[in-house]
């Protein structure tokens, strides 16, 4: 297959819509109708539960979240509760793998630059345990990496706070961590700059996403995306 990365910049998608999107894309990679694919978006609020998640991580009750307008959906990623809402940056890279543990460091390297690039000095903490995966701007977590792989194919992917709410972080047990401390790249550098930060973040992002997998980086529309995904498989 071709070295190219799709990048495809979606507008603000609801999550379980986000789902059926990427298992459709995901079966046109598994039949080698695109190359590899990188889906950049923003979520509505929501949590969402890794295969890990335990119920006792929604402290306050599920009904209390929904009155919040906070929606909650299971995923099979790998990872515990999370939450994604306006102005986080949600990567789904949709890629043929051979190696998890390889790609997931690579993806946490790629975020490390990325952020480098936005003037934070941020690290992976690879060797602390699983509910470490993701990025971390000195004890406060930036960046969070949950998985899902079938027929050697990825879905689901990274989250960076940028310009996001982090209050509803606090409202839960955030990546199976007591008391983690969530932080933003607006938290960490004040923003600035005429660009609004989230597609700063995303520009540099999907640069280092690409150079980080040596991937050729092509920018396509929704429309390409989705046409290729509901093709017929080739013969």
């Amino acid at each position: 297959m071709t070295d190219e990365l799709w990048v495809c910049h979606l507008p603000a998608t609801a999550y379980r819509d986000a789902l059926d999107l990427q298992e459709r894309v995901r079966a046109a990679r598994q039949d080698e109708r695109i190359p590899d694919t990188l889906l950049l978006l923003e979520h509505p609020p929501v949590y969402t539960r890794g295969r890990r998640s335990d119920p006792t991580e929604l402290t306050m009750g599920e009904a209390w979240y929904r009155e919040q307008g906070i929606d909650i959906v299971d995923t099979n990623r790998g990872g515990r509760v999370t939450y994604h809402g306006p102005g986080q940056l949600v990567g789904y890279p949709i890629m043929r793998i051979a190696d998890v543990i390889a790609y997931l460091r690579t993806m946490e390297r790629a975020i490390v630059a990325a952020l480098a690039d936005a003037g934070i000095s941020a690290r992976a903490r690879p060797d602390e345990g699983p509910d470490f995966t993701g990025v971390w701007a000195g004890e406060r977590k930036i960046a969070s990496i949950g998985v899902h792989v079938s027929r050697g194919v990825t879905t689901h992917g990274f989250a960076i706070n940028v310009d996001n709410d982090l209050a509803p972080f606090g409202w839960v047990v955030a990546c199976g961590l007591t008391g983690v401390q969530m932080t933003s790249v607006l938290q960490e550098t004040g923003g600035g700059g005429g660009t609004p930060l989230l597609a700063t973040v995303r520009d540099e992002m999907a640069a280092r996403f690409a150079q980080a997998f040596e991937r050729r980086p092509v920018v396509v529309d929704l429309d390409r995306v989705t046409i290729a995904a509901a093709a017929a498989p080739a013969a």
